[in-house]
């Protein structure tokens, strides 16, 4: 983890800057790659948000409000990915047969992140921003126990079908996948924090597609939010491992 100005000056300016915003809590803008998704997202960590951040990224980011999480917690809290809970319920439903993932679906990647979508037990419907805030907030602080070593029933806190979506990061991260769950990972092991991260894609308000990227850092500019690259992540990422 990063602990002191040296380590972090092995980094570029730009995720310096990256480190610095998130270890204050705050939002970056973080864009995955040119010709996968080729979108940027408001990316904050998971023990950070307020009910105001839900709703700032609701309202100008536009996308889905997802909740990645670290492998090696998902995999100890014994979270699975939905394309498999799809293809286990296929064996009841043949419906599903003809909806689950397969292997080329994805044009932008050979599978996708998902896992379930929970609500937290204390939420009431679980969708208003200061009830997805509390999932997000509890996601993060069950991350955090699981990796210091605390035995966390994941059913005692959250219930499923929710409306907070979770991403199981890759094992091997950005080193296996490119996608904005590693990436986000990823920037929270450089940053030293819990490694569980709230990404939410920004959309064009006219177009209803993807914001293109010269829009999206125009706006970070303008609400002094840092922007930073996959490519640049992955470079950062490198050098972390190196330290370890």
């Amino acid at each position: 983890m990063v602990s002191n100005t040296d380590s972090i000056e092995n980094y570029s300016t730009n995720i310096q800057k990256a480190i610095k915003a998130l270890q204050r809590g705050e939002m970056i803008l973080l864009f995955d790659l040119e010709g996968r998704e080729a979108e940027t997202d408001f990316t904050i960590a998971a023990n950070a948000v307020t009910p105001e951040y839900v709703r700032w990224m609701r309202k100008d980011a536009g996308g889905l409000i997802c909740v990645a999480l670290d492998s090696e917690a998902s995999e100890e809290l014994g979270l699975p990915f939905m394309a498999d809970i799809v293809r286990e319920a296929n064996q009841c439903s043949t419906a599903l047969h003809k909806i689950v993932e397969k292997g080329g679906d994805l044009k932008y990647d050979s599978r996708s992140s998902f896992s379930i979508w929970v609500n937290h037990r204390d939420t009431r419907t679980g969708i208003p921003d200061n009830d997805r805030a509390l999932t997000i907030n509890k996601l993060g602080e069950i991350v955090e126990k699981t990796l210091n070593g605390e035995e966390i029933h994941f059913g005692s806190e959250f219930r499923t079908p929710g409306h907070v979506a979770t991403l199981r990061a890759a094992k091997g991260l950005v080193h296996e996948r490119m996608g904005q769950t590693e990436l986000s990972i990823a920037l929270a092991k450089i940053a030293g924090i819990t490694p569980a991260m709230v990404v939410c894609e920004m959309l064009d308000d006219e177009t209803g597609r993807a914001l293109e990227k010269g829009d999206a850092k125009q706006y970070g500019k303008d609400n002094d939010l840092v922007f930073v690259e996959g490519e640049e992540v992955v470079e950062a990422y490198d050098i972390w491992l190196k330290s370890q």
